[in-house]
């Protein structure tokens, strides 16, 4: 069990703990104590499940068994088959550039201070082994090429946010709560009108730390995509790590960041990522989508 800490506010309790390499909080606006460490001991079960089951660093979970697989047919289960087909319709909607097989390609970049970019014939060998088109799925079995990996860190947080948030709001129906995994928020009851909306704050990628902007937020979902912590410089040239699949590079003219407020916090890290990907159009993308947003360049 994950350990939490849980401290009283003016409006209710704050609880924090650590998952998916992640700080975790959770607002809670109720002043019953017992309450808010239910709410806690929820939160921190259900962010361990999903961990334990799809984080690609623990040996013999689901998803080193899939990565595996040695390109034969895997069972699944219902949780995982829905989440697979969440991937699905991400790439389809992006065209093959959202891709959770891209691992490999990604895996190319090192981000840090000494870093080159990789070569051409590295990338190209990366290649091989890149393309969600070629995963065979149904409900109950899972085929991917061999030597091919799966890699749920672009969803997986967003994912959890929502599984938790929905929990809570199906027992406290009258509380309101705010799921914050490492920025990807979720928010399942609305505030009331009476009440303050929740305040979140958008990072400054000038000025990493600092707030550069406020979203209120009473109910739905809010995630953030961006380069502002993984990047290099070459040779008077940025490369971002939001890297697009079809060819290896880092995607040109991506935005710093992007925030989007969506009905979930699934949809809303969908389409930050997605935005990302769109490099110079992002903004373009986000006004047909029709939802909050925030872009900085």
């Amino acid at each position: 069990m994950l350990q939490y800490n849980l401290t009283p506010k003016p409006w209710g309790y704050m609880g924090k703990f650590s998952a998916m390499a992640s700080p975790c909080e959770l607002l809670i606006e109720s002043r019953d104590e017992a309450v808010a460490n239910a709410m806690m001991h929820l939160a921190c079960k259900e962010a361990a499940r999903i961990e334990q089951k799809y984080s690609r660093f623990i040996k013999g979970n689901l998803l080193w068994q899939i990565n595996h697989s040695q390109g034969k047919a895997i069972d699944i289960d219902i949780e995982t088959a829905n989440l697979l087909q969440f991937a699905q319709h991400c790439y389809q909607m992006s065209e093959g550039r959202f891709d959770i097989t891209a691992g490999p390609l990604i895996s190319q970049w090192r981000f840090d201070d000494k870093s080159q970019p990789p070569t051409e014939t590295a990338l190209e060998q990366a290649r091989q082994f890149v393309g969600f088109s070629r995963v065979e799925l149904n409900q109950t079995q899972l085929t991917i090429p061999k030597g091919m990996t799966l890699d749920f860190g672009g969803i997986g947080k967003e994912y959890a946010a929502d599984r938790v948030a929905q929990q809570l709001a199906s027992i406290w129906q009258e509380i309101a709560v705010l799921v914050n995994f490492g920025g990807d928020i979720a928010c399942p009851i609305a505030k009331a009108d009476d009440n303050s909306p929740w305040q979140v704050g958008i990072e400054n990628p000038q000025a990493l730390n600092h707030a550069a902007a406020m979203i209120s937020i009473r109910q739905g979902g809010l995630a953030t995509s961006g380069d502002t912590r993984r990047f290099i410089e070459h040779r008077g040239r940025r490369f971002g790590h939001i890297i697009n699949p079809k060819d290896g590079y880092p995607v040109e003219g991506a935005p710093r960041s992007v925030t989007v407020l969506a009905n979930n916090c699934t949809t809303a890290g969908m389409l930050a990522t997605m935005a990302m990907l769109e490099g110079v159009d992002a903004e373009h993308f986000l006004n047909q989508q029709q939802v909050e947003f925030k872009v900085f360049r």
